[in-house]
């Protein structure tokens, strides 16, 4: 089996977790989004997984994706397109003229750009507000104890509408705690989507409600 076949048969796997990972929770698999992270694979590699019939995917970069997705969708208009590693306010632009969500808006720059963008273009993606559930330093994402005041500026002064949060925890901590919190944000801010979950801990942040989880490596493999 090669890399390619391979990918698709990964694919029929991680598919298999959800609906496990959700019958264990009592939820509905329908209610979880299944987005294959494709950054740094090339069209070559997206083909078979697309052909098992997977139709949402999600980049770290505006510019790869630029180049990689216009031929792909062009082939496969079913295709749904997420952005899910960091924007600059910059290319706030291409992002929402590219993507079909955005799961890293998390600054009043970006807010701001993208605000402008949609209104321009009469095209709104997904909004995810991204939240830095660990306080990192490195990692971008808006702290917790400012998350209530950041959605609320999205709303009032930058007429934005967020459907979502998306959270990364910390590699040297349990996930759980994270999901939950990234959670208990969201239901006090009555926001329903939660981007939650990557190939080490997907089934977790299924128990806590993530309604889009970000798996790459368990379909393509080691980049």
């Amino acid at each position: 089996m090669d890399q390619r076949t391979d990918a698709a048969s990964r694919l029929g796997v991680v598919r298999q977790q959800i609906e496990q990972a959700c019958r264990a929770a009592r939820r509905d698999p329908a209610s979880v989004k299944l987005i294959a992270i494709s950054k740094t694979f090339d069209a070559a590699a997206i083909e078979p997984v697309i052909a098992a019939g997977q139709t949402l995917f999600g980049e770290n970069r505006v510019q790869e994706a630029g180049v990689k997705w216009p031929d792909l969708r062009a082939r496969h208009p079913e295709i749904e397109l997420h952005l899910v590693g960091p924007l600059q306010s910059n290319k706030a632009r291409d992002a929402v003229a590219l993507f079909d969500a955005i799961h890293s808006v998390d600054r009043p720059t970006l807010c701001e750009a993208l605000a402008k963008e949609i209104e321009k273009q009469g095209r709104r993606p997904l909004l995810f507000a991204e939240i830095n559930t660990g306080g990192e330093p490195q990692k971008a994402g808006v702290l917790p104890e400012q998350a209530d005041q950041f959605l609320n500026a999205c709303r009032e002064t930058y007429r934005l509408s967020i459907d979502g949060l998306m959270c990364i925890p910390p590699l040297n901590e349990p996930p759980a705690p994270h999901f939950a919190l990234t959670a208990k944000i969201a239901r006090r801010n009555e926001l329903d989507l939660l981007s939650m979950g990557m190939s080490a801990d997907f089934t977790t942040a299924i128990e806590f409600g993530a309604t889009h989880v970000r798996v790459g490596t368990a379909i393509f493999g080691e980049r």
